[in-house]
């Protein structure tokens, strides 16, 4: 009995990271019927190549979002971290703060704060402040650096007393804040036990002012 080549696995696959590259309206539809494959390394090759097309739609991300898999949710995450994307989408984001796997968390925080996404400040701190795992923690402090809004100052301190990553992720942080509590902090932050801690201080050229 002979294979159809068509149907093989590795030739699916290949078809989808062609049709990436392309701008036909077959590979189009092939990228879309494979968004809904009961295959998740299918879905993520897919959802890969739409982006990469420009055609992934708000209702196909959102599917992504909310994907079974954790793979897929991670890809969607990833991708929309770097997609033209507007509020709505981001909101969506947002409510994946929530997941249970940690690495969804830590790409939605990385899309939120790549987006700018000023809403999502708030959940950010709870991130920044709460989150078990310290990867989720530093890419919150991180996204609330970069963000600039001033509610996020105390979270970004107290981070100076969290796991050495953190503190580093909290020093460059700080560079959009200003005030005699930040110098303070900088300060102290410049004899930390960690010589990275003290080389980002450093860098910053803040600590002794």
């Amino acid at each position: 009995m002979h294979s159809n080549d068509s149907t093989l696995p590795d030739n699916v696959d290949d078809l989808l990271l062609a049709a990436g590259y392309g701008d036909d309206e077959p590979g189009a539809r092939l990228i879309i019927e494979h968004l809904s494959s009961p295959l998740a390394r299918r879905r993520v090759l897919a959802l890969r190549a739409a982006t990469r097309r420009g055609i992934t739609q708000d209702d196909q991300w959102r599917r992504a979002l909310h994907d079974p898999e954790v793979d897929v949710r991670r890809e969607a995450l990833t991708l929309i971290a770097d997609a033209e994307i507007g509020d709505a989408l981001l909101s969506l984001v947002l409510a994946t703060l929530d997941d249970p796997d940690s690495l969804v968390v830590d790409g939605a925080v990385f899309a939120l704060g790549e987006h700018l996404f000023a809403p999502a400040v708030d959940q950010l701190i709870g991130v920044a402040t709460h989150h078990e795992d310290a990867r989720c923690r530093e890419s919150a402090i991180a996204a609330l650096g970069a963000l600039g809004d001033d509610r996020a100052r105390p979270a970004i301190l107290s981070a100076l007393d969290d796991k050495p990553a953190v503190r580093r992720r909290a020093i460059v942080a700080l560079a959009n804040f200003e005030g005699p509590d930040i110098v303070a902090a900088l300060e102290r932050a410049s004899g930390d036990r960690d010589w990275q801690v003290r080389a980002a201080v450093d860098q910053l050229g803040r600590g002794e002012e």
